[in-house]
């Protein structure tokens, strides 16, 4: 078989399975999780839902922030720099974030149970850095 015809078939398959393995996602029952497999699935699901919250109140507190930086610019330059903080923090928090996470996934290296401890420890500091950030711009109002 020439190896154009390889690769074709390679790639169909591939693509099968992604379907497959997506459709077979979506039937898992969360709250009743029974197999390795379908714990890691939900776990990255809390995850990817704590990160939408997460990108929301960063949102608001750019907002915030900029309106800090708006209030206080009649006073000087050197009072402006809210915005800036707001990312510097953010940047590094996710440095943070991202590294502990990989330290806590080391208790199951290279086994089945590691996603779900890496996706368990996204997900917890991701919701504490939402309230973190909710803090911050709701007690400005």
């Amino acid at each position: 078989m020439p190896i154009h015809a390889l690769l074709q078939l390679a790639a169909a398959a591939f693509l099968l399975s992604a379907s497959v393995s997506a459709a077979q996602e979506a039937d898992i029952d969360c709250e009743n999780a029974m197999t390795q497999m379908e714990m890691n699935i939900c776990a990255d699901r809390d995850y990817k839902d704590a990160d939408v919250a997460l990108n929301a109140a960063y949102k608001k507190a750019l907002s915030a922030a900029r309106e800090t930086d708006d209030d206080v610019r009649d006073l000087g330059e050197n009072y402006v720099g809210a915005v800036d903080a707001l990312k510097r923090a953010q940047r590094a928090w996710i440095g943070y974030r991202d590294g502990q996470c990989e330290f806590a996934g080391f208790g199951a290296r290279g086994g089945s149970m590691e996603p779900l401890l890496v996706s368990s420890c996204l997900a917890d500091l991701t919701r504490k850095r939402t309230d973190e950030l909710k803090a911050g711009y709701e007690q400005e109002n």
